[in-house]
């Protein structure tokens, strides 16, 4: 009789989920081919079915967005993601889907802006006060050297305890508006908005943006000025052209004309992208099951034994150093 499958926890610091999304990337997937994600109307809401496949292991994300949950005490969003053995398909172990999706978004940030944002950015300007925010902030820390934290949010009690915890960590931090991206070195929208949060002009053109809030065509947290100023990368072009309103929207207006123009983010991981200093660097993300697989995998074979050390991975200097990338703004330029 084959061995039941077990519950592992989701215990990697955001570096470890970086390197994870990193690795499986620089061993060759292609995330334009990875499977698309089903959404199912349900009564409460919608079901989100996210598979993936490496060789060795299997995974399926199943999650719930409920809008009406929060209004009752309940989170928004809930989920278990399955891990099965790639060769046979049994069934490893079951993982908290909402707790491998507040790690993985961010990890997946964290890896884009290691390459994206300047080496000294110093102020994150954050909207939202959710797990996300949370993810981001600690993920960033680990990536760049932040100092100061503003944060953007409809309510002020969840936004002072945001800043709070910022404090916490040695930054100073403080509550804004949105007019605070004029001197944000990196911005990060995680929030549910449908529309933009910002003025898109206000963007520096040393900054980088993240946007992660929205995987629906018809909703975005970005302007159409900031997309049309701005270098573009995304996830997958698949997906961005499926499901990402942020760079759909000003398709359709006009705003944002060739589709394609986008990198992926295995070509700026494997150093294909070109990343030019003079304008600002967009990221769009919206959540892929490839993502969700790689964390998993280093999560649950942390929980299988902690001690154990993690694969090899060139450090990113060593792995810059292999293929002639650079992100000072004196040695990267626009491939024209």
């Amino acid at each position: 009789m084959s061995a039941q499958p077990r519950s592992a926890r989701v215990a990697l610091p955001p570096t470890a989920a970086a390197d994870a999304i990193e690795r499986v990337l620089l061993d060759g997937l292609d995330p334009e081919t990875v499977p698309a994600r089903s959404i199912v109307p349900v009564p409460a809401g919608d079901l989100l079915l996210m598979p993936a496949a490496l060789s060795e292991y299997v995974g399926v994300k199943i999650a719930g967005v409920a809008p009406a949950n929060p209004a009752i005490g309940l989170p928004r969003i809930t989920g278990t993601y399955l891990l099965l053995d790639g060769p046979t398909l049994r069934p490893l172990a079951w993982l908290d889907g909402v707790a491998l999706t507040s790690l993985r978004t961010p990890a997946v940030t964290a890896v884009a802006v290691r390459r994206l944002a300047v080496r000294d950015a110093a102020h994150l300007v954050l909207f939202g006060t959710g797990p996300q925010a949370y993810g981001h902030l600690d993920a960033l820390l680990a990536v760049r050297p932040l100092t100061r934290l503003t944060v953007v949010a409809r309510r002020p009690e969840p936004a002072e305890a945001l800043a709070g915890y910022a404090r916490s960590l040695g930054l100073t931090a403080t509550l804004g508006t949105p007019d605070a991206v004029a001197d944000a070195d990196i911005v990060v929208c995680c929030t549910t908005a449908r529309t933009p949060l910002f003025d898109g002009g206000l963007i520096r053109d040393h900054a980088t943006v993240v946007a992660v809030g929205s995987h629906e065509p018809t909703a975005r947290e970005v302007d159409s000025a900031l997309v049309r100023r701005s270098a573009v990368y995304v996830e997958a072009r698949t997906a961005a052209h499926r499901e990402a309103g942020d760079l759909l929207i000003p398709l359709a207006e006009g705003a944002f004309a060739e589709r394609a123009a986008q990198s992926n983010l295995a070509e700026l991981v494997r150093g294909k992208a070109t990343v030019p200093m003079d304008r600002p660097r967009l990221f769009k993300s919206v959540g892929m099951a490839w993502e969700d697989l790689a964390v998993a995998v280093a999560a649950y074979r942390h929980d299988l034994d902690p001690a154990a050390p993690e694969p090899h991975r060139e450090t990113v200097s060593e792995a810059a150093a292999a293929i002639g990338y650079a992100v000072e703004a004196d040695l990267v330029r626009d491939a024209d």
